[in-house]
């Protein structure tokens, strides 16, 4: 196996025997598990050991110009904050800021064993469909109890800035579609438009993951509806938790239908609830009023339709080298249409 790329075990290994005060990491072995269009996450294991001595690695993707994106100081802030609280997230056990060390910021934190669900699941998990609503009710939950969380009481009073999140989130995304323009695409203007004439008012803030989903989140081996930790915090901030919910549904098919815009079709499988079921199950569990949640799931679509864009324009301009973005750009135009439905028609 050669050297992974933004973490050489040479630099790695003597610098967690001096961070972490144990001989046993002088020598180690580095796995690149997780490289997409996100931060790096590499497995380090002391040279000998078992995958049980092993920690997590996360650093920015090299060659990564937008800080604010991967901001591994922030990530590892808020997983910190929420230690102790009924939010599972992995213990973090040192900060880097020193970028001579692997040229950015990294963070290392325990490995947490849990089964992770993409576009499967795996053989013999989660077979019965009471099995796949659990699992569902547990993501919920979990949201639920992370939008609970005072910040103030757990040191993260200035993570973010609530008031006028939803207007800044709609202009943010809004240039970001500017700024990358693939074609004209009047549709995705006249959401882009109309989404900012009918802001609605925020009811509650709180700590917001950013991107929360199934595949962001470990579950538990033995019992499927047991969140064992929730990952990926580097969207994370203080705002409206109602933009978790919406993008929850950019991520959710529900049984018998065939989206363009879906990355999995997991949810689609017998036991797992629709996505208005979702919604009920996190209201029970949060008393969040969702009267306008609409416009959270059409702003979501919104989101993920630059997003996609971003990454098509960066493809063509040759910015992202070694990632297949084949049909990324046919993802759009069915997303915007998707926002505006939601948006003005409430098809949720």
């Amino acid at each position: 196996m050669g050297t992974p790329v933004g973490a050489d075990p040479g630099v790695v290994g003597p610098y967690l025997a001096s961070a972490l005060g144990h001989e046993k990491w002088r020598s180690v072995r580095v796995e690149l598990i997780a490289a997409g269009m996100s931060n790096l996450t590499y497995v380090v294991t002391p040279e000998g050991g078992s995958e049980d001595d092993a920690v997590i690695l996360r650093r920015p993707p090299t060659g990564a110009v937008l800080a604010t994106a991967h901001d591994m100081v922030r990530e590892h802030r808020v997983i910190s904050a929420l230690a102790g609280t009924p939010v599972p997230v992995p213990r973090t056990l040192h900060l880097a800021t020193d970028t001579a060390v692997l040229g950015a910021p990294f963070y290392v934190m325990e490995r947490v064993v849990g089964v992770h669900v993409v576009s499967e699941l795996p053989p013999g998990y989660a077979d019965e469909p009471a099995q796949r609503r659990a699992v569902a009710d547990g993501l919920m939950d979990t949201l639920a109890a992370l939008h609970s969380v005072d910040p103030t009481a757990v040191g993260l009073s200035d993570f973010g800035r609530p008031e006028g999140f939803l207007e800044r989130q709609v202009r943010r995304w809004t240039k970001q579609w500017d700024a990358t323009r693939d074609t004209d695409r009047p549709a995705l203007d006249a959401l882009a438009a109309r989404l900012a004439e009918t802001v609605p008012a925020t009811r509650r803030t709180g700590i917001t993951h950013g991107d929360y989903r199934l595949d962001n989140c470990l579950l538990d081996p033995q019992t499927p509806g047991r969140v064992r930790a929730v990952l990926d915090w580097e969207m994370s901030t203080l705002g409206d938790p109602l933009t978790d919910l919406g993008m929850l549904f950019v991520y959710w098919p529900q049984a018998g239908e065939e989206r363009a815009v879906s990355v999995s079709q997991v949810t689609t499988l017998p036991g797992f609830p629709t996505r208005l079921e979702l919604a009920e199950r996190y209201a029970v569990s949060s008393g969040a009023d969702l009267s306008d949640l609409n416009w959270y799931v059409g702003f979501a679509y919104f989101k993920f339709a630059a997003i996609v864009a971003g990454i098509v324009a960066r493809s063509a301009a040759g910015a992202m080298a070694g990632k297949d973005t084949t049909g990324y750009a046919d993802k759009i135009d069915p997303c915007v249409e998707l926002g505006r439905a939601a948006l003005e028609d409430g098809a949720l």
